[in-house]
């Protein structure tokens, strides 16, 4: 039942949208204010309409005061009627509102492109009811979205017209003339001043702007002139992104222009208008942005970023769009970072890993400058940059101080393990312990690295130490217990086993030693300063390990083929051969030949 339900309004859905959208030769809002008259926000018309466009866009908008003919000069363009093109009202307010689009774009070739042209009408400036920041957030989106800015402007340049241009200066300034690459964000449109009504005589179009951008004299030191100069400065710089064009009034009377024909219009003014036509399309370009020309659907999702950028702050500024368009490149240049940092084999020493950071670094800001857009503003995401770094260097930090600590504990665990085995060994053997010991110490020096070694390094000292003197006190103690023994079982081996009396008597002279020696001087202490203990230690540690032979690891194996030699030999050896043992003592069948006397 839900699937059905879910089918059905998805149907719906579709079919208003295929109703909403049959007639595209109209004008639909992209952009509209809020509630409130300071931000804009997205319309679902115009959103629907670019969406279409499978070409690459050009964008013309057309800016500038309300009331000033804007509407009516977009439907000159566009070769269209008032009643069938953008609204054109007569009233004392403004008739757009926000930003329209017209529905059907042109298409034409450009370098040999097939391109979509779309015509942009903006809100008017100074309207009644609306705040400055409303109107530079419309002149700032426009700016950001069209390929050539027409700067509609009655009969002169005022000194306001010129400060509204601040915003597109400060774009040009960040944007246009950047790296000519393959990731340039954007080129700022071309801006062309448009004076329409011109009556003034003896000045052309370009000789106004001329005249309107020298510098203002400011011997008072006025901040607000200053800055209008400044403007003056950078649209001088900007003249080979910029031209001026004039438009000759169309007719007299201005309230019926929108029922005359273009036969009843001044000549004159037909005329220019045609060439305004060509001069648009000898300067359109399509959208650049990222080095890529933007279809509809990309078209949208770029206008979607420059508006939350606009809308981000109280004021629109160029540093939010320096940030947006900046920011797949900061995320570029952190992953850049990261696949470095990820190469590196933790654990490792901490100047090692600050230095192989410093190396990223270095390279992750490289690539930044190499792409980055923006001049002044560019340093806030330099910082953000930089920033994300940080954060990434110390997760590497906490991670090498973790493998390091972890790496560490397995190697002292493993030397802990080690002098506890060497501490149970069945023979005991100083020089087997030692060797243990240099061994645990240098593979732990070599394979120890990063922040931890130096707290391991001091609890393996003195765990080594420990097991050290505990070493030694139980050498002696236990060596003494086995010579005993080992006596002991010598001397039966050599009295009853292969009947060797001189084995038998060396056997009896160690036990003998071992035994009355303790007895004389009361404590086993004292003889392990004996020379003769010495001496003993000596043989016994030659004997139970050398690098070529570990007795305590092989004793069980070759006692056990002794025995079976002996036995072999006590069995088959005497079957084959007869009795015969190694010293005519022990010999059974030896005789006297010796007569008796009486």
């Amino acid at each position: 039942m839900d699937r059905e339900f879910v089918f059905l309004l998805s149907l719906c859905l579709l079919l208003q949208t295929s109703l909403s959208i049959d007639n595209f030769h109209q004008a639909f809002p992209i952009v509209e204010p809020d509630p409130n008259h300071t931000k804009l926000r997205l319309s679902r018309e115009g959103l629907e309409a670019i969406s279409r466009i499978t070409t690459p866009i050009a964008a013309v908008a057309v800016i500038g005061p309300y009331r000033s003919g804007k509407s009516f000069l977009l439907n000159q363009l566009l070769s269209l009627s008032c009643y069938e093109g953008f609204g054109v009202g007569h009233m004392r307010d403004t008739k757009t509102k926000g930003i329209w689009v017209w529905g059907r774009p042109l298409e034409v070739e450009i370098d040999g492109v097939k391109t979509s042209i779309i015509y942009l009408d903006t809100e008017g400036f100074e309207s009644v009811g609306k705040s400055n920041v409303y109107d530079d957030r419309i002149f700032a989106l426009a700016t950001v979205m069209s390929s050539v800015l027409i700067y509609n402007l009655p009969e002169t340049i005022r000194e306001a017209d010129i400060s509204r241009l601040s915003f597109a200066v400060e774009l040009a300034e960040e944007f246009y003339g950047r790296v000519k690459g393959q990731d340039v964000a954007f080129e700022p449109s071309k801006l062309l001043w448009l004076i329409q009504r011109d009556f003034l005589q003896g000045k052309s179009v370009k000789e106004m702007v001329d005249e309107a951008l020298k510098h203002v004299p400011n011997e008072d030191g006025n901040k607000n002139i200053d800055q209008v100069n400044r403007i003056r400065d950078s649209l001088a710089i900007m003249g080979d992104n910029s031209t001026a064009f004039s438009l000759p009034q169309p007719h007299l009377m201005r309230t019926k222009l929108c029922d005359l024909k273009d036969e009843e219009l001044d000549p004159t003014y037909v005329a220019r208008r045609d060439q305004l036509k060509k001069l648009v399309a000898s300067i359109l370009r399509p959208k650049i942005v990222q080095g890529k020309a933007l279809n509809g659907k990309e078209f949208i999702s770029f206008l979607e970023q420059i508006l939350d950028a606009l809308n981000k702050g109280e004021i629109p500024s160029t540093g939010s769009l320096v940030e947006i368009f900046n920011k797949d490149i900061v995320e570029r240049c952190v992953k850049l970072y990261n696949e470095r940092m990820v190469k590196l084999r933790l654990p490792m020493s901490e100047g090692y890993l600050q230095s192989s950071h410093e190396t990223a670094h270095n390279e992750a800001i490289k690539a930044f400058d190499a792409q980055h857009f923006g001049r002044q503003h560019a340093k806030k995401s330099v910082d953000q940059l930089d920033e994300q770094m940080q954060e990434v260097y110390k997760n590497f930090v906490l991670a090498n101080e973790y493998q390091s600590s972890k790496l560490c504990e397995a190697l002292y665990t493993k030397c802990e393990d080690d002098m506890d085995h060497l501490q149970a060994l069945r023979l005991p053997s100083m020089a087997k312990f030692n060797a243990g010991f240099v061994y645990c110490n240098q593979s732990f020096e070599h394979q120890c690295v990063g922040p931890s070694k130096q707290n391991y390094e001091q609890r393996l000292t003195k765990m080594m130490g420990k097991a050290r003197s505990l070493f030694i006190k139980e050498y002696n103690n236990r060596l003494f217990n086995w010579l005993v023994a080992f006596s002991l079982v010598m001397v039966v081996v050599g009295r009853f086993i292969i009947k060797f009396i001189l084995l038998e008597m060396a056997a009896w002279i160690l036990f003998i030693f071992l035994e009355t020696y303790t007895r004389m001087f009361w404590t086993a202490e004292s003889l392990f300063y004996n020379p003769v203990w010495h001496f003993i230690v000596g043989t016994w540690e030659t004997v139970v390990y050398s690098p070529v032979l570990d007795l305590d690891r092989w004793a069980i194996p070759i006692v056990c083929i002794i025995a079976l030699c002996v036995l072999y030999w006590r069995c088959y050896g005497k079957w084959k051969h007869g009795s015969s043992w190694l010293l005519p003592m022990y010999n059974k069948n030896g005789r006297n030949n010796r007569e008796r006397s009486e």
